[in-house]
């Protein structure tokens, strides 16, 4: 069979698989039947093998460009990542986070002690002596928590924090709140490529910040508002962080001790499960995120914010704790 011969044979089915691949692209938010999908892996079989053909027989640059540009946009096409679904989502945050959370617990413990031990420790020396505050926190910073949070007394319900705040600022406010708390935890997790030490650094760091701002305001006599304010989201952003914090010290951990494999195989092998976690963490903070700018400022009686504030850390627990057990474990 000369060139001539095999063109003229095998030309239409470049051209139906071309039609198919056009079509491929247009479809590919949806599900392609069985018929569809069993036609395009034959012909791009035969595609791949028409190229080597080509080549191996000189059969000309042009011809081999063009079926190679076939090849290429049937296999970018083919092993393309498949659209999310709101059904991949809720199955990742019911079941497989929490399963990949419980499976390297150790790693969150440890990021805990590293982030709750110095912040309970700082809050608990600054509230007996606020002014030591000072020397970790600017005065600047410290005044605007003061009026950010005022005593019951002083309070004038002129803050943006009042239920006369619009939806429009709410929004904004929660923009804000998720890029700044999805900021710390990448910072605690992205900083685990140093051996760990830059997760480590980064959770004491901030423990100590939170402590000393959380100290501050409830030694001076801020504590009503503040704690009221804090109670309810408080629960999905700490507690995120620490996760965040438990997938950094995972990285760390498999540059430390690649064991048979080489550092860079050992990372890339336990980083999937520590992306994976980390993700999860970023959801909770956008919980976190979206509850402190609608319902932490809402104007309610404060026994019903505690009460709240209360149930959600309980639900938090329960969450990375049983949810997903009724699956089997992927």
């Amino acid at each position: 069979m000369n060139k001539r011969q095999f063109v003229a044979a095998r030309k239409e089915d470049w051209q139906r698989f071309e039609k198919l691949l056009n079509r491929f692209d247009k479809v590919i938010s949806k599900n392609l039947d069985s018929d569809q999908a069993a036609d395009f892996s034959k012909l791009f079989r035969e595609l791949c093998h028409d190229l080597s053909m080509v080549r191996s027989r000189g059969w000309g640059k042009g011809l081999s460009s063009y079926l190679n540009d076939l090849v290429s946009r049937g296999h970018n096409a083919f092993y393309r990542a498949p659209p999310a679904r709101m059904s991949a989502i809720v199955w990742f945050l019911t079941v497989g986070f929490p399963q990949l959370f419980r499976r390297n617990i150790r790693y969150f413990v440890a990021a805990s002690l590293l982030f709750f031990g110095p912040m309970a420790v700082t809050w608990g020396v600054i509230q007996h002596n606020p002014e030591l505050a000072r020397r970790v926190i600017p005065a600047e910073q410290l005044e605007q928590m003061q009026e950010m949070y005022p005593k019951v007394e002083e309070s004038t319900g002129s803050s943006w924090k009042s239920s006369n705040a619009g939806s429009g600022e709410r929004l904004i406010m929660a923009g804000f709140y998720t890029q700044h708390n999805v900021s710390i935890a990448l910072d605690c997790f992205g900083r685990g490529i140093l051996f760990g030490a830059g997760t480590a650094y980064t959770l004491i760091f901030n423990g100590i910040a939170l402590g000393a701002v959380s100290g501050y305001l409830v030694g001076t006599g801020h504590h009503a508002k503040f704690l009221t304010f804090v109670v309810s989201h408080g629960s999905f952003e700490l507690v995120a962080i620490a996760v965040a914090g438990g997938a950094g010290l995972m990285l760390g951990h498999a540059l430390l001790h690649p064991g048979q494999r080489t550092r860079f195989e050992s990372l890339w092998h336990r980083g999937l499960e520590a992306v994976q976690i980390a993700v999860g963490a970023g959801a909770m903070l956008l919980m976190a995120a979206l509850i402190e700018a609608f319902w932490s400022p809402a104007d309610v009686p404060d026994v019903l914010k505690v009460s709240v504030g209360a149930l959600l850390w309980v639900f938090v627990v329960i969450y990375l704790s049983i949810a997903g057990r009724w699956e089997r474990s992927t």
